[in-house]
C-alpha cells in the first residue's frame, strides 16, 4: 500500500516535478550524495544484489570512460538521443546517459532510474578513486625525481620547471569548464588530441612568423658579443703595446686607451709644444707622438667604424634572389664608353654631354636578350679630373668592363681604371672598340694587355675580350653574353625583403624638387616613406624616379633611381641606409656632420700651421683662394681635387668653400672677405649675387667643360709665380787684335763669328774652353766701349770687326773667346 501512492506523485508531476527530481539525483551521482537514496532504496536493491555481484567488474569497466562523457553531455545535447530510445531493452547500460537529457527522463519510470544508478556509482566512485591515487602518486614522485635532479644541476633548471607547470594549467583552463579538478589527467590527453593542438600549432606559427621581438633580441645579443670581442682585441692590442685610435680622438680618449692619468698625456703633448685641453680632439702626427712617449704603437681605423655599430642582418637563404649585375663602363677620353651605352640603350646620351665628355656618373637599366634579363650599367667619365668618381664606381660595381680604342693604345687613365678594379677584386671583360675604324689594330691592343700582365682569352688567358664597333653594333651582343656569363659565375643574389642598403652615385640641388640623390641600391627593397640616412644628411624618401624620369613606389636590388627628400646633397660614393625612424637617422646623420667638421677644422689647422708657416718663411709664398660651386656633388668634389693638385711650393691653391647649388650672394661675402674667386661648374649666379659681385669687385668664372675651368686656373696660378732668370747666349766673338791704351786700358779687336752684340750686353771671357772672367759670384761683365772705325756704335752684327773694351779687365789676349750673353725672365709654367 505504501509503494502505490509513492509510484502516483511522480505520474502526476512528470512535467514539472519529475524533471527537477531527476536532474538531482545526476548531480548527487555526479557528486558525492549517494548515501541518502541508497538507504531508502536498500530493500528493493536486496533480491537483486546477489544476481548482480559477479557482473559487477563488468559495468564498471565500461563506466569508467563513460564518466568523461556525462560531463560532454551539456555541450553535446543531441547525441545521446539514440542512446536514451533504447532504455527498455538495456536497462543497465543506456539508464546512465538518460538521466543526463531532460527529454529522456520525463519517459523513464522514476524507481528504476534510482535503483540502476545506485549500483553503478558504488562500483565507480571506488574504482576511480584508487585508481587516481596510484596516478597522482606517481606523478609526484616523478615530479620530486625531476626537481631534484634539475636543481642539483643548475639554477636554469627550476625555470625549466615553472614553465612545465604553467603549461599544465594552461591546458587544463582551455579543457571545457566545471568539471571536478581530479580529471585534469584524463581530459588533458583526451582534448590536446582534438582541439588544443591547432591552437597551440596557430600560437608558434605566430611567435615564429611575428618575432620581430625576438630577432631584435638576436640582434642586440649578437652586437653585445660583437662589441665583447671589440673590447677583448682592444685589451689583447693594450698588452701588445698596439693601440687602435681613430685619426681625431680626444686627450681623454687617448688617457684611457693608454691607461694612463690624463695631465699626463697634457703635459706630454706641452713638451712638444702644443698646448691642449681635455676634450681637444689630436691630429694623427700628435698622437703617433704622444703615443710614442709612452711606448705605444698607434693603428689608426677609420672614423666610421668607430661611429657606427651596425647591426649587421643576417640574410636568410630562403629569401636571397638572383639580382642583375652591376657593370662599370671605364676607359680613357673618347675610347667610345658612351657610345657603347648609348647603342645599348638605343638613345643618344653623348649628344647631351659637353664636348662628348661624361661629366656624372651616369646609371642606366638594360634588359638583355631573348630571357629579357637586367643589367645596371654605370658610365663612368674617363679623364683624370674625375679620378675619385671612377673610384667609387669601380666600390659598387660587380663588373667592370674596360674599353679600349683599337686605333688607340693603352692610355694612363686605361692603366688606371685597370688597377682600380684589380685593387677592389672586380673581374674584368675587355672590349676593343672601333674596330671598323682604317688603321685598327686589335692584336696590338691585345699585346699591350700582355705586357701588362693581363692574357685574354684568345691569348690562354682569363679574362673575357670582345672586339666590337660601338656605331655599327658590331660584336655587341657577344660582349652583353660575356658580361652575364661573368656575372652568372660570381652567383649574384640579394634580399628584396629586407631594408634597403646601397651607394650615392652623386647628388645635386634642383631648383623645384630640392636635393636630389641618385642612389644604387644594393641589398633589399627601398620604398617610398622609408626614413634613410646618407652620409652626413638624413631624411624620407618622399619620391622616387627611374632613369627615365618616371615616378616608381619601390625600387629593388641592382636598381637605379633618383631619391628625393633628403635634408642635403651627400657626397658621391657615401653609403645610405634605411633606419629604424627618422629620428634615428637624423641623430646618426648629426653625429657624422659633426665628427667630419671637427676633421676638417683640425686638418686645416694642421696645414694652416706646418705648410704655410713654412712658406711664409721663405717671403715668396703667394695663396690662391678659391670657392668651388657645382650642380652635382661629384663633379665639384673632382673639380677641387684637380684644382688642389695644382698647388706649387710657392702658391698654395685653397678651396675655401665647395657645395652643390646656384651661386648666392653669401658666397660673393665670402669670397670678398677672403679674396677668393669663385668658380661653377654647370651652374649660374643668382641676379642678386651677379650684382653684389660686380659691386664688391669679386670675380665669377663660369665653366662648363673641366678643362677649361683647370687651365685657366693653371694659367692664374702661373701669373702668381715669381718669373725665374735665365742666360741666353747672344753672340760669340774671337779676338784677334790688342790694342792698349792709355787711359783707357786694353782694348780687343774682335770679329763677331755669330749673333749681335750690344752695348748691353753681358760678357764673358774664354780661353781654352776656361771662363777666366768673371770668376767671382755675383760679378756680371760688363762693355765698357764699343767701337767700329773710332766710332762708337749701339750693335755690331755676325761678320763684321769690331773694338770692345771690358770694364774693369785689361788681361785679353789674342785667341780668347769673348762670349756675350743677356739675362732673361721667363714665366714660370706648370707641368
Amino acid at each position: 500500500p505504501k509503494k502505490e501512492p509513492a509510484a502516483e506523485p511522480p505520474e502526476e508531476e512528470k512535467p514539472k516535478v519529475g524533471l527537477k527530481v531527476v536532474g538531482k539525483i545526476d548531480l548527487d551521482g555526479a557528486g558525492k550524495k549517494k548515501p541518502a537514496p541508497e538507504a531508502k532504496e536498500e530493500p528493493e536493491a536486496k533480491p537483486a544484489e546477489p544476481e548482480e555481484k559477479p557482473p559487477a567488474p563488468e559495468p564498471s569497466e565500461p563506466e569508467a570512460p563513460e564518466a568523461p562523457a556525462a560531463e560532454e553531455a551539456p555541450a553535446e545535447t543531441e547525441e545521446p538521443a539514440p542512446a536514451s530510445d533504447e532504455t527498455p531493452p538495456d536497462e543497465q547500460a543506456a539508464e546512465q546517459p538518460e538521466p543526463e537529457k531532460k527529454d529522456d527522463v520525463i519517459r523513464a519510470e522514476a524507481p528504476q532510474l534510482r535503483g540502476v544508478k545506485v549500483l553503478g556509482k558504488i562500483d565507480i566512485s571506488e574504482t576511480e578513486k584508487e585508481k587516481k591515487k596510484k596516478k597522482k602518486e606517481k606523478e609526484k614522485a616523478k615530479e620530486k625525481k625531476g626537481t631534484e635532479g634539475k636543481e642539483e644541476d643548475s639554477s636554469s633548471g627550476r625555470r625549466k620547471r615553472i614553465r612545465t607547470r604553467r603549461k599544465v594549467r594552461a591546458s587544463a583552463t582551455d579543457g571545457q569548464g566545471g568539471s571536478a579538478r581530479a580529471r585534469r589527467g584524463r581530459d588533458e590527453v583526451k582534448e590536446v588530441s582534438q582541439k588544443e593542438i591547432d591552437e597551440k600549432i596557430k600560437a608558434t606559427m605566430a611567435r615564429l612568423s611575428g618575432g620581430g621581438k625576438k630577432k631584435r633580441q638576436r640582434l642586440r645579443r649578437e652586437s653585445r658579443e660583437r662589441q665583447r670581442e671589440k673590447q677583448e682585441q682592444r685589451e689583447l692590442a693594450l698588452e701588445s703595446g698596439k693601440l687602435q685610435v681613430t685619426e681625431f680622438i680626444t686627450v681623454q680618449e687617448l688617457a684611457n686607451l693608454m691607461d694612463v692619468d690624463v695631465t699626463e698625456v697634457i703635459t706630454a703633448c706641452l713638451n712638444l709644444g702644443v698646448i691642449v685641453s681635455i676634450n681637444q680632439r689630436l691630429d694623427a702626427e700628435l698622437i703617433e707622438l704622444v703615443a710614442e712617449e709612452f711606448g705605444h704603437e698607434v693603428e689608426f681605423i677609420e672614423a666610421e667604424e668607430e661611429l657606427e655599430e651596425e647591426e649587421e642582418i643576417v640574410d636568410d637563404p630562403a629569401d636571397l634572389v638572383p639580382r642583375a649585375p652591376i657593370v662599370t663602363v671605364m676607359g680613357h677620353v673618347d675610347h667610345g664608353k658612351t657610345s657603347l651605352l648609348d647603342y645599348i640603350r638605343k638613345t643618344n646620351v653623348a649628344a647631351g654631354e659637353a664636348g662628348g665628355i661624361t661629366q656624372h656618373i651616369g646609371a642606366y637599366e638594360v634588359e638583355v636578350g631573348e630571357e629579357r634579363r637586367k643589367i645596371t650599367f654605370l658610365d663612368t667619365p674617363g679623364h683624370e679630373a674625375f679620378t675619385a668618381m671612377r673610384a667609387r664606381g669601380a666600390k659598387v660595381t660587380d663588373v667592370a668592363v674596360i674599353i679600349i680604342a683599337a686605333n688607340d693604345s693603352v692610355m694612363p687613365q686605361t692603366r688606371e681604371a685597370i688597377s682600380h678594379a684589380q685593387a677592389a677584386g672586380v673581374p674584368m671583360v675587355f672590349a676593343i672598340n672601333k674596330i671598323d675604324v682604317p688603321g685598327a689594330q686589335p692584336e696590338k691592343i691585345k699585346q699591350e694587355l700582355a705586357n701588362m700582365n693581363i692574357l685574354v682569352e684568345d691569348w690562354g688567358g682569363e679574362y673575357q675580350c670582345q672586339e666590337i664597333s660601338a656605331k655599327t653594333g658590331q660584336g655587341i651582343p657577344e660582349l652583353l653574353e660575356k658580361i652575364l656569363l661573368v656575372a652568372d659565375l660570381l652567383e649574384l643574389k640579394a634580399n628584396p625583403k629586407r631594408k634597403a642598403i646601397g651607394a650615392i652615385l652623386e647628388a645635386s640641388l634642383d631648383k623645384g624638387r630640392g636635393y636630389v640623390a641618385k642612389a644604387l641600391v644594393q641589398n633589399g627593397t627601398l620604398r617610398i616613406g622609408d626614413p634613410m640616412v646618407a652620409g652626413e644628411h638624413a631624411g624620407k624618401v618622399k619620391a622616387m624616379f627611374n632613369e627615365r624620369g618616371q615616378r616608381i613606389k619601390e625600387a629593388g636590388p641592382s636598381t637605379p633611381v633618383l631619391v628625393l627628400g633628403l635634408s642635403g646633397a651627400p657626397q658621391a660614393g657615401d653609403r645610405f641606409k634605411v633606419m629604424d625612424s627618422e629620428s634615428e637617422a637624423r641623430q646618426l646623420a648629426s653625429k657624422r656632420a659633426q665628427i667630419a667638421r671637427e676633421q676638417a677644422t683640425r686638418a686645416t689647422k694642421r696645414i694652416s700651421l706646418d705648410e704655410i708657416g713654412r712658406r711664409l718663411a721663405l717671403g715668396t709664398f703667394k695663396e690662391l683662394n678659391l670657392i668651388v660651386k657645382g650642380d652635382v656633388d661629384g663633379s665639384v668634389e673632382a673639380l677641387s681635387d684637380a684644382l688642389i693638385k695644382l698647388s706649387l711650393e710657392t702658391v698654395q691653391v685653397n678651396v675655401i668653400h665647395k657645395a652643390v647649388g646656384q651661386i648666392v650672394e653669401s658666397d660673393v661675402l665670402l669670397a670678398s672677405a677672403s679674396d677668393a674667386i669663385i668658380i661653377g661648374f654647370q651652374v649660374r649666379p643668382s641676379l642678386g649675387a651677379r650684382k653684389l659681385a660686380e659691386r664688391e669687385g669679386v670675380q665669377i668664372k663660369l665653366y662648363s667643360i673641366i678643362y677649361e675651368a683647370i687651365d685657366e686656373i693653371k694659367a692664374a696660378i702661373e701669373g702668381m709665380l715669381e718669373p725665374t732668370k735665365e742666360e741666353r747666349i747672344v753672340c760669340n766673338l774671337e779676338v784677334r787684335e790688342v790694342f792698349k791704351i792709355s787711359k783707357v786700358g786694353t782694348v780687343a779687336g774682335c770679329y763677331v763669328q755669330d749673333g749681335k752684340i750690344t752695348r748691353n750686353t753681358h760678357v764673358r771671357v774664354i780661353r781654352d774652353g776656361i771662363v777666366i772672367y768673371p770668376t767671382k759670384e755675383g760679378v756680371v761683365g760688363e762693355i765698357a766701349s764699343l767701337k767700329r772705325f773710332k766710332e762708337d756704335v749701339k750693335e755690331v752684327k755676325a761678320g763684321l770687326e769690331c773694338g770692345v773694351g771690358i770694364k774693369n779687365f785689361n788681361d785679353i789676349k789674342v785667341g780668347d773667346i769673348i762670349e756675350g750673353y743677356e739675362i732673361v725672365e721667363v714665366k714660370q709654367k706648370i707641368t
